[in-house]
């Protein structure tokens, strides 16, 4: 389903882009201080998010944009500062289980079927 960029569509994208790059910098914070629960608290938001990008688009590319956003978030935050040390510490397997996690959940958003495009049959012929 190809759908043209209306100023609406453009405006929403960029806003799923600025929402993308908020929920990735709170989780980054949520990750790093609460870390089993805060893991799972954070990729739910990314999930959320994702989904909803998916939705109010009605393609992949609302997702793409969300996506985009959390992880141009989670590498500026994980760059470390003049001074040598980093914003935030990124030290062990929770760091990494998010950005598996939010890869993972972004690609099952993009990949998804909607409503509108109505169940996938083996039984119908292409021709």
């Amino acid at each position: 389903m190809t759908t043209a960029l209306t100023p609406g569509r453009i405006a929403a994208l960029l806003g799923l882009l600025v929402a993308g790059a908020v929920t990735g910098a709170a989780g980054w914070v949520v990750v790093d201080l609460w870390f089993p629960g805060g893991l799972l608290l954070a990729l739910l938001a990314l999930l959320g998010l994702f989904l909803a990008g998916r939705i109010s688009i009605g393609t992949g590319l609302g997702v793409g944009a969300a996506a985009g956003g959390w992880f141009l978030s989670y590498v500026l935050l994980s760059f470390p500062r003049p001074e040598g040390d980093l914003l935030l510490g990124s030290s062990g397997m929770g760091m990494y289980a998010y950005l598996l996690g939010g890869s993972a959940a972004a690609v099952i958003c993009a990949t998804m079927r909607g409503p509108a495009q109505g169940p996938v049959s083996a039984s119908k012929s292409r021709g």
